[in-house]
């Protein structure tokens, strides 16, 4: 078998976030995933079975992501749950301002990345139930109204956010990330509070 060398399977999933935010998912090329990724085409078989892969890949790590961000913060005894309810939209935000190309991937590609089973969807279910967990922490302190829907709110949050960010990513002068981050956690703390 052989060594895999560098960092070609990262820049392999940068190239393919950069491809599938410009040309979407459906229409990207394999060849132009590993031309931006300065590898032969035939590499990116090396690492990965097909671009469904790499989408794959690249959901799983960033669900991942925020699912590990997101349970260290719900885990926090140092903090009340409005405060909880900042660092999870912080946390959220912070991906996407590291990485502007992958807001379009995400705000495109979800829907078809939900529809399978897969490692990522599991960090994203986990992701979600943490997310509901703080929320449920917060109307438990009274500090978040008990007439919310927890699960009502789970999805109109992702969905809500999901065409901010789709908005955002065609027509970035118009407002800023910081500006729908501050936003949204001024929106979240005010309208659950009891």
């Amino acid at each position: 078998m052989r060594v895999k060398e560098g960092n070609k399977e990262l820049d392999i999933k940068e190239a393919a976030i950069r491809v599938f935010a410009e040309s979407g998912f459906h229409k990207a090329k394999i060849a132009k995933i590993a031309e931006l990724a300065n590898v032969a085409a035939g590499s990116v078989y090396l690492y990965y079975k097909n671009k469904e892969d790499i989408l794959d890949r690249i959901f799983l790590d960033l669900w991942k992501e925020l699912y590990e961000n997101t349970k260290a913060i719900a885990e926090r005894s140092d903090i009340n749950p409005v405060e909880k309810i900042e660092y999870f939209v912080d946390s959220f935000f912070n991906v996407f301002n590291q990485k502007p190309e992958m807001a379009l991937v995400f705000v495109h590609e979800q829907n078809q990345f939900v529809k399978k089973p897969s490692e990522g969807l599991i960090y994203y279910d986990k992701f979600l139930a943490q997310g509901e967990f703080i929320i449920s922490q917060g109307i438990e302190t009274e500090d978040f109204s008990k007439n919310i829907s927890v699960k009502v709110l789970r999805y109109f949050i992702l969905g809500g956010v999901r065409f901010v960010l789709e908005h955002w990513a065609k027509a970035p002068d118009d407002y800023t990330l910081v500006a729908i981050r501050e936003n949204l956690k001024a929106f979240l703390t005010k309208g659950l509070s009891s």
